[in-house]
């Protein structure tokens, strides 16, 4: 018999009983004893008592009988009871009793009769469910969905768990902005009381938020707040984003961040008084109201700072107080103050200080009178630390970044630098590392840190074709893993063929060699570089290299590198130098080399402050055919003058010196192209006076300032614009000076460029573009480019 069918049969009976009940209940009026308890149904255990419970008759239970189990054993059954043979027929306990059936979820009905000295619980079993399917979806993919629902394979079915579940779904397509989406759950009956359940899904179109309306504002317009918040109206250029759709997580986000906007500004009451999203009839768009309440805008007159820590010296923290009387109020300085105030404080041996801003509001003169307080603070220790969301990285590869462990004192500085770092890794998804401090349960001097991360795809299989000024059109395959087997290891392997230059290569790195902060890796090439229109050569080289690198604190790294390649020139002929052909054959480089460097970037990919120092030096003589010393510095510096202009001032010098032997060309630098904007590759570098080759100088220095800056632009669209002004110097071949088989063209003037730039993250892949109309003091054999360009697309 099927499932529907005893479902029936089920009803018939219900109704046969009930009608019985009744006609007990009239008998046992007459003094016809007779008890008869029944219920049917999930509604009828919810509410009164069995009918039989009236005048039950004395006695007690002899057998307790179970009928209609089929998965589940009586005695399993009998463990909810709270009756027991030998015990009296007690209406309220037999009445738990179901109840007790009926909450296990495992029962489609249940009726409890009495039977002599026999009770009798008559059961019809919940389905199993065999299979769960999901039809229709697209944008979400089934792995996510089966996350969310708690129906399974082999579970009993209900229908409220079903319902349940359809709700689940629904919520998880309207966080992806589809509220038009509709579930439909179907059940599929089959033998031995097992059933399919497929969610039949019509997700339905975007649902797009169409304006967004900003009531109360008077001291910024609707396109600037607009630009603050995260959600943005629907336009045909974000076509590749999620946020133009409505989310209701994200609408109290940007509530939160018009709150900061307002706060930084100076409007220290600002409020949002209400958002409202409005569904449109249609249901395919969202109308976003923000009311607000700007209030007054606030200037500090008065900023002071008081320390009540015994042998404390004001003087000490009074540098790291940031706002100043006069200014506007701030309220990301004062968190920035309060940190401050805190590493100062830390830096001076006193660990635990509890720092607290005070605001004396003048709404009259709108003016504040800020005091900062510091006093001593409990003395807070690290528990534990726990770490979350790191599914597929290992454990040991996040506790390596975080800069506290069990025991240590606890340090806001620390905890920050911890989270600069795990970003650094690009294992996680931008903004998603959080590192929380909660109090212990158990000791009140102890604090738990939980580092929260959410994981992004770190490998890549990628194809690509592309162009760009330096190499011509270009065809590459590479596969890379940035997190190997989850140990934080670096696997790369790439192939690329274009116009001039084509190589093979692949490259591992250990970034914590021997459980120790040691950075160790390997690299193997092999390159073919046409440098036919430049130099007259072509350039064959294969090597190999290994690295190790040590950080002696948390901003001072230094890299050691062994290098072993041959390199053999080809492709000469009489057009080309006399001093290229001299060095046409095979040559063995052996060289061995340094970097130290200084990093105090906010963010290494892309830095908005900070500053870094790197030195250099190679030697090469350690075996091998060639002999030389090279030295190396640069430095670059980043600043936000305004929120969103980013300038960035860099400078970077190279010098090289023969130990005996003449240097070879591809060895000496080059100056043009990527190193001076606004002329071609080696443009600007020493030539040959006869055949116009670029021969490559004994030293350079190159310098290069720019200003990215924001052109009110929506960030999504993915257009970066930069002006950028570049200067450099080369000096000639000392080998070459005196050498009467070649004549020099050469100058150490400076030369210099200046334009713009332009970058798009576009469908096809990033296109950048610099435009330099300006070039400053070109020489008469320089070759000049106005224009460079670089695209791409990898398909991943």
């Amino acid at each position: 018999m099927s499932w529907a069918a005893r479902s029936d049969q089920a009803r018939h009976e219900r109704r046969v009983w009930k009608i019985a009940n009744i006609a007990l209940a009239v008998l046992a009026v007459f003094g016809v004893g007779a008890t008869l308890l029944s219920a049917r149904g999930a509604a009828a255990a919810q509410t009164a008592p069995a009918l039989g419970a009236v005048q039950a008759e004395p006695g007690n239970i002899e057998i307790i009988a179970v009928q209609g189990s089929q998965r589940i054993e009586p005695a399993t059954i009998r463990t909810y009871l709270t009756l027991r043979e030998g015990d009296a027929f007690d209406p309220v306990r037999i009445d738990r009793s179901l109840k007790n059936l009926f909450a296990t979820g495992l029962f489609a009905d249940v009726v409890i009769t009495r039977q002599g000295t026999t009770l009798l619980i008559r059961v019809v079993e919940n389905p199993i469910i065999n299979r769960i399917s999901l039809e229709g979806n697209s944008k979400i993919k089934d792995e996510d969905l089966n996350k969310e629902i708690q129906l399974r394979a082999r579970v009993v079915y209900t229908r409220t768990k079903i319902q349940q579940d359809v709700e689940k779904i629904l919520e998880l397509y309207r966080r992806k902005g589809r509220f038009a989406a509709r579930v439909e759950p179907k059940v599929i009956e089959l033998p031995q009381n097992r059933v399919d359940v497929v969610f039949e899904i019509s997700e339905g179109k975007p649902t797009y938020v169409r304006t967004i309306n900003i009531v109360g504002n008077d001291s910024f317009d609707d396109d600037e707040l607009r630009s603050v918040i995260l959600t943005r109206e629907e336009r045909w250029w974000r076509l590749f984003s999620s946020n133009d759709t409505y989310d209701p997580d994200r609408m109290n986000y940007d509530r939160e961040l018009m709150r900061q906007f307002y706060i930084q500004e100076g409007y220290a009451d600002f409020e949002v008084i209400s958002a409202v999203a409005e569904l449109a009839p249609n249901r395919e768009n969202f109308y976003m109201t923000f009311t607000v309440k700007e209030g007054p805008r606030y200037r500090l007159s008065k900023v002071d700072l008081e320390v009540n820590v015994k042998d404390l010296p004001k003087e000490t923290l009074q540098s790291a107080v940031i706002p100043q009387k006069g200014d506007w109020f701030n309220g990301k300085q004062l968190e920035d103050t309060i940190d401050a105030i805190t590493n100062a404080a830390g830096n001076a041996g006193y660990a635990f200080v509890d720092v607290r801003p005070r605001l004396a509001r003048d709404p009259e003169k709108k003016t504040i009178d800020l005091l900062f307080t510091v006093a001593e603070g409990p003395r807070v220790f690290i528990e534990r630390v726990d770490i979350q969301g790191n599914n597929r990285t290992l454990d040991r590869v996040v506790r390596r970044e975080i800069r506290l462990v069990e025991g240590d004192a606890f340090n806001t500085a620390k905890v920050r630098r911890s989270k600069e770092r795990l970003e650094n890794l690009g294992y996680f998804k931008q903004d998603t590392v959080k590192i929380d401090n909660t109090p212990s349960e158990v000791y009140p001097d102890r604090t738990i840190l939980t580092a929260k991360v959410e994981e992004q795809s770190t490998g890549e299989l990628s194809f690509g074709v592309g162009y760009s000024s330096a190499t011509g059109a270009l065809f590459d395959v590479g596969i890379s893993e940035r997190n190997l087997l989850g140990k934080g290891q670096d696997l790369r392997a790439n192939f690329s063929i274009a116009q001039q230059q084509s190589q093979v290569s692949m490259s591992f790195t250990e970034p914590y060699f021997l459980n120790r902060h040691l950075v160790a890796g390997f690299d193997l090439q092999a390159s073919k570089t046409d440098y036919q229109n430049e130099s007259g050569f072509t350039s064959n080289n294969y090597g190999g290299a290994l690295r190790l690198g040590y950080s002696y604190n948390e901003y001072l790294f230094q890299r050691f590198t062994y290098n072993l390649g041959a390199t053999k020139l080809t492709g000469l002929d009489n057009a080309s130098s006399i001093y290229v052909r001299e060095q046409a054959g095979t040559t063995l480089t052996s060289q061995i080399g340094q970097v130290l460097a200084y990093d105090r970037r906010n963010n290494a990919i892309e830095p908005t402050s900070g500053y870094y120092i790197t030195l250099s030096t190679d030697l090469a003589g350690m075996g091998g055919s060639e002999r030389f010393v090279k030295g190396g510095a640069g430095a670059a510096a980043y600043f936000e003058p305004f929120t969103g202009w980013i300038l960035s001032a860099s400078a970077g010098g190279t010098y090289i010196v023969g130990l005996g032997k003449d240097i070879k060309i591809y060895q000496r630098a080059q100056l043009g192209g990527f190193t001076l904007r606004g002329f071609k590759d080696y443009g600007a570098s020493p030539r040959d006076a006869l055949t116009g080759d670029a021969l490559g100088g004994d030293w350079m220095v190159t310098s290069s300032f720019e200003l990215r800056l924001p052109l009110g632009i929506p960030k999504e669209a993915g257009i970066k614009t930069k002006l950028f002004n570049d200067w450099g110097v080369i000096g000639p071949p000392r080998d070459l000076k005196d050498r009467a088989t070649v004549q020099i063209l050469d100058s150490r003037a400076i030369r210099g460029s200046a334009g713009i730039g332009v970058e798009w993250q576009s469908p096809v892949g990033i296109i950048s573009l610099d435009y330099a109309p300006f070039i400053f003091n070109a020489q008469s054999f320089d070759r000049t480019s106005h224009f460079r360009i670089n695209f791409g697309q990898r398909f991943n």
